[in-house]
């Protein structure tokens, strides 16, 4: 190629770079911004999704926080279960059981572990294990120095130091036995004559056990007196257990005298369970003043729980409402709804359910509204806040509640609209669990 036409060809090409230049800058800013806002954008979404994550870990901290006072509860729940089985196979002789029961209890920080080891070393002294019993007691006393059960174990020490390395005899074992007898024949004595004797076993060496039924004897009397000793030991005057006996008495029996006898014990106990059997005995007195009053104004959550359990078993619709409004600990305001469940009031768990701001209370009014009855209106409550929801634990909070009230026809009206494969799933094995003729007609349509 000659030298002209190379010369002519450089031209031509740097006319033409020079003629689209404009265009290709132009494109280039285009491309630029549109980068620019795909940064921004990514930049947003990894900010919603950094925010979606710091909330999914609130949310699972709450959860396992909740789980977590569940299995305490739980815990104590089967801890009280466990002591009351294990005072059964004291009253039925079984001693064996009921050492290892209350060994049991005394070994896992059982609440009234020093009660545990008194019983323990009593049903060791009636196998005849006396060695293991007095450990036991000397365990008893070096663990728990400030126990009330301390004079009721010194008093079974003497005892079992005076029988060690000797048989019992038949009758030395029947002796409860006997004394037992002859306080039930107390009950049709003259109580001039009955009372003294029931305060003596009150006040001596005998075994708890033989004191417990001297209580409930004296308890039933109306002698002044008989009211007099009941009094003195719901003031704390015996062992623990005695003093729960008597305040549940009180309660059983509960006159104006006995509700402000339990009220003046109320307001100078610091024992958070004496103060929680008190509510207890408020309740089954139909003390609901009482009971509300404690409720307003305790400052222990674990009372104001007990206080709202209480009013829901009286039937304080109205009270446990202001009452919820007021509250601001969370497990108390959890109390406060299962006593809406217990009284039967559907109509403020289901305002909870559906305007309730916190998750986690939300969810647990719908649970509640399930353990009142899910049918009538209680199951038309349960399947709009179904279908009204977008909070999938809410979705299944309601189709447990439904579940839980035996509800086959609102669940199979669920399972037939829903999209979502995991709440469907999840309907789909609710129902396979009940034994109904709408579940049963329903898993045939599924298989067909």
């Amino acid at each position: 190629m000659s030298r002209v036409m190379i010369g002519r060809t450089i031209a031509c090409l740097a006319l033409t770079v020079a003629v689209a230049s404009p265009a290709a800058a132009e494109q280039n800013d285009v491309l630029a911004r549109l980068d620019a806002d795909q940064s921004v954008r990514d930049r947003e979404q990894a900010s919603r999704d950094r925010d979606q994550a710091a909330r999914d870990r609130e949310q699972a901290e709450r959860d396992q926080e909740q789980s977590r006072r569940d299995r305490e509860q739980s815990r104590r729940d089967r801890a009280e279960g466990q002591y009351e089985r294990a005072q059964q196979f004291i009253e039925r002789g079984e001693w064996a059981r009921a050492a290892d029961q209350f060994r049991a209890l005394a070994e896992m920080n059982f609440p009234r572990a020093d009660a545990a080891l008194y019983w323990q070393a009593y049903s060791l002294d009636r196998l005849n294990r006396q060695a293991e019993a007095l450990t036991t007691v000397a365990e008893l006393v070096k663990n728990f120095p400030m126990s009330r059960w301390l004079n009721e174990a010194r008093a079974l020490e003497i005892a079992v130091r005076q029988r060690a390395g000797q048989s019992v005899s038949p009758a030395q074992q029947n002796d409860d036995d006997l004394k037992l007898l002859a306080i039930q024949g107390l009950q049709h004595m003259d109580p001039a004559q009955g009372v003294p004797m029931l305060e003596q076993i009150l006040k001596g060496t005998q075994s708890p056990r033989l004191k417990e039924r001297a209580l409930f004897v004296l308890a039933q009397s109306d002698s002044s007196r008989a009211q007099q000793v009941l009094a003195d030991i719901a003031k704390g005057n015996g062992n623990p257990d005695l003093q729960r006996k008597a305040i549940q008495y009180l309660g059983i029996h509960g006159s104006t005298a006995n509700r402000q006898l339990l009220g003046d014990i109320y307001a100078a106990s610091a024992d958070i369970d004496i103060k929680r059997q008190i509510l207890r005995s408020f309740g089954i007195a139909g003390d609901r003043q009482r009971v509300l009053t404690a409720a307003s104004s305790e400052k222990s959550p674990e009372l104001r729980s007990e206080a709202a359990r209480s009013l829901g078993m009286m039937g304080a619709r109205d009270e446990l409402w202001r009452l919820y409004q007021k509250e601001s600990a969370l497990e108390v305001k959890q109390q406060l709804l299962q006593g809406m469940m217990m009284s039967g009031d559907v109509a403020h768990l289901s305002e909870v359910a559906n305007s309730e701001a916190n998750v986690d209370l939300r969810r647990r009014a719908i649970q509640m509204l399930g353990m009142a009855g899910g049918g009538g209106r209680g199951g038309e409550t349960l399947v709009n806040i179904y279908n009204r929801q977008t909070d999938p634990d809410a979705k299944r909070a309601a189709v447990d509640g439904l579940f839980v009230s035996g509800n086959a026809g609102a669940l199979v009206t669920l399972a037939r609209k829903e999209t979502d494969r995991d709440l469907k799933r999840r309907i789909v094995e609710k129902l396979a669990l009940m034994n109904s003729p709408e579940a049963r007609e329903y898993m045939l349509e599924l298989l067909k």
